[in-house]
């Protein structure tokens, strides 16, 4: 099979939310035609609905958008390893490409095409990656044991709708014991996810003509002193909240105010305004002691005599769980002063081989150690700290 070609004829497809069925059903033959046993599901709403980590989006949509895997089974008895990539691609405005961004375009080796970084090439690679150790144990230079799984599942950029269904109902008659997810990393492996949480924050206050605005409340100054009681916060945590991999980063668990609407005229005290944060959650914490951090913070500030605001913190959007593999003693050190620098050695900047971080605090990369956020693993190897990388949401 042409590598080139099977990329180019996946990038073809507008993945866009809600589009991904015409890829999986292509996928699908695909997976057939070369001897894979196939499996499809779609997401249960219900049942996703149930999980605490799962996105609260009431308008996300479920229907018409499966998900596929091929399996080789090399042994009945083994170990199972997923390879998983995802169909769905982010939106694309036309304007700003020079290119139809549907159409794969070549430089050399250099791909450009909506979803050729993140993800198909990676999918694309997953599936090659399971057919090369297949050809390799018939040729006798392999003797792999268990079954490979190559997971192509849908809306990812939405929260993981087919991974999540995937994690919370197994689709296979076998267990899954690892899985690698192959988002654009540099090829550095991933072992580290930072979790998120999105906050809506709605001030109102007290209008008055610009003429006599001392007569208002205005929402903007009770913003200012919102964003400056979370940004106090945010440098606690990063104290007092610490992991290896993310030692080297200035701020480690970001909070991040992206949207602010305020006012309805240029000549009138705003009375009413909203703005949307996102905040980072370490691995090892839990996304709702994180939200009730923030929660705490702002109820503190509105009970000071000269706060004058009513204000609403809830969620909106996507909310993710961090996520790690690491040993068992790793687990239970995440809440400690930085002072202590837990397994910091091998970590530094000086005095040591290790590698530091490759991957940009804005890198579109993902957790490679678990399905999107529903679970937390910890290998209990401690050898699995060497040589690795963090990502965050």
């Amino acid at each position: 099979m042409d590598r080139r070609a099977f990329v180019e004829r996946l990038l073809r497809f507008d993945t866009t939310a809600g589009n991904e069925a015409p890829a999986a059903a292509w996928l699908r033959d695909r997976f057939e035609e070369l001897d894979l046993e196939t499996y499809e599901w779609t997401a249960d709403p219900e049942t996703l609905a149930e999980h605490p980590s799962f996105p609260d989006e009431p308008d996300l949509s479920f229907a018409d958008r499966p998900s596929v895997a091929g399996v080789h089974e090399f042994t009945e008895e083994g170990p199972t390893i997923l390879l998983n990539g995802h169909l769905d691609v982010v939106p694309a405005a036309p304007a700003a490409w020079s290119s139809d961004p549907f159409e794969p375009t070549w430089d050399g080796d250099a791909l450009t095409a909506r979803g050729a970084a993140d993800m198909k090439a990676g999918l694309a690679a997953c599936l090659f990656a399971a057919l090369d150790l297949r050809d390799a144990a018939e040729r006798g230079d392999a003797d792999p044991a268990g079954r490979v799984v190559v997971e192509a599942v849908a809306g990812e950029e939405e929260g993981g709708i087919g991974a999540a269904a995937a994690a919370a109902a197994n689709p296979y008659p076998f267990d899954r014991d690892a899985c690698v997810v192959a988002e654009p990393t540099d090829l550095a492996p991933v072992v580290a996810c930072e979790g998120t949480v999105m906050k809506r924050l709605t001030l109102t206050g007290r209008s008055a003509h610009a003429a006599t605005r001392w007569r208002g409340a205005d929402v903007l100054d009770g913003f200012e002193r919102v964003r400056e009681r979370f940004h106090a916060l945010e440098r606690g945590r990063d104290e007092q909240v610490t992991h290896p991999l993310y030692g080297d980063y200035p701020v480690a668990w970001p909070v991040v105010c992206g949207t602010v609407e305020a006012g309805e005229w240029s000549s009138t005290v705003p009375a009413s305004l909203t703005a949307e944060w996102r905040l980072g959650v370490a691995p090892g914490e839990t996304v709702a002691e994180v939200e009730r951090a923030y929660e705490e913070a702002l109820d503190d500030l509105a009970a000071e005599s000269d706060w004058p605001f009513d204000q609403r913190f809830e969620r909106f959007s996507v909310q993710f769980e961090p996520s790690e593999i690491c040993s068992s003693s790793r687990a239970r050190s995440t809440r400690t002063n930085r002072s202590a620098r837990p397994f910091r050695r091998g970590w530094r900047r000086s005095g040591s081989t290790t590698p530091t971080p490759r991957v940009p605090p804005t890198a579109p990369t993902r957790a490679t150690t678990s399905t999107r956020g529903f679970r937390r693993s910890c290998s209990g190897r401690g050898a699995s700290r060497r040589r690795t990388t963090p990502t965050r949401r």
